[in-house]
């Protein structure tokens, strides 16, 4: 196996964990805001991180990290935890996870154009094909989404999709940011100052906005933390893990395309736990995008 096929097994077991993750978040949702559920999953994950890093590294903050380091990484994690996240989980509310992550999916190639043009770092022309396949695949699945619509809904479709959009950007950012500010550090250690990146955006709006009690009420749910807790283990933690190390290994583009197959792996679990009706054309949608993944693992 290659240095690049292991950063793309890695992708896809982000993919997985983070799928995993998502229906964590749609649980939790149904008692809580998305303010609260972004917050509170960062906490815990950045709890485990440097449980983990003590564990470890006997280091439960990465303190052995420049200060280059804790810069480039802590504004990967404002970009892509804060600004990225509470773009998408809003989208999530106006026009539901499907719209949103169709139009999420645009992260890749915009990844890639990133790391062309500030990187150097070229793709070639089969892994093109392979992602315009995969991206594919998944709008294909994501798009089937037919419902009558009055003005009002359009202006709430609209306003959704912007957001979906500049969360897809910051998600590029972020990317491209963990890529130069990764080299050989510690995959765990640079997804904690990521955390951290994330959390401090957070803090300064819930500060601002007032929502320390609700954030409070969260924390008393035992319910909402057993969800979160365990959406916290196998999203932010281990998946983030998981998508850093894989950046180390492989082309960040091809990263990205890679976890974007999320909207195709959680049809399955949509069908068997929430009852929804999966069509001819998702499951067609579906193996498309494996294809795609297909390419972009074996190129």
């Amino acid at each position: 196996m290659t240095d690049s096929q292991f950063g793309q097994l890695l992708a896809l077991a982000t993919a997985v964990l983070w799928t995993c993750s998502a229906i964590a978040w749609t649980t939790a949702g149904r008692y809580i805001g998305a303010l609260p559920i972004s917050f509170v999953r960062l906490v815990l994950a950045g709890a485990l991180l440097m449980l983990h890093g003590w564990v470890t590294r006997g280091l439960p903050l990465p303190t052995d990290a420049d200060a280059w380091q804790w810069t480039i990484l802590g504004l990967s994690g404002f970009t892509g935890f804060f600004l990225s996240d509470l773009c998408l989980f809003k989208a999530f509310l106006l026009i539901g996870p499907r719209l949103s992550l169709m139009v999420f999916s645009l992260a890749p190639p915009m990844t890639a154009a990133m790391s062309w043009a500030f990187l150097g770092n070229p793709l070639t022309g089969i892994k093109w094909i392979a992602m315009a396949i995969t991206l594919t695949g998944v709008v294909w699945v994501v798009a089937e989404q037919p419902r009558q619509m009055v003005a009002e809904d359009r202006r709430q479709r609209g306003i959704g999709i912007t957001l979906a959009f500049v969360g897809a950007f910051w998600q590029a950012v972020s990317l491209l940011l963990t890529k130069i500010g990764l080299t050989d550090y510690d995959a765990a250690a640079a997804t904690t100052l990521r955390v951290l990146g994330g959390a401090v955006g957070y803090v300064v709006l819930i500060t601002v906005v007032g929502r320390w009690p609700v954030m409070t009420a969260t924390l008393r749910a035992p319910r909402v933390m057993m969800i979160l807790s365990m959406g916290a283990i196998v999203g932010p933690y281990l998946g983030v893990v998981c998508y850093v190390e894989s950046i180390r290994h492989c082309h960040a583009g091809v990263v990205a395309t890679i976890v974007a197959t999320m909207p195709v792996l959680i049809l399955p679990v949509s069908a068997i736990i929430y009852h929804d009706r999966v069509t001819w054309r998702a499951v067609c949608g579906a193996f498309v995008s494996v294809a795609g993944v297909g390419i972009l693992m074996l190129s």
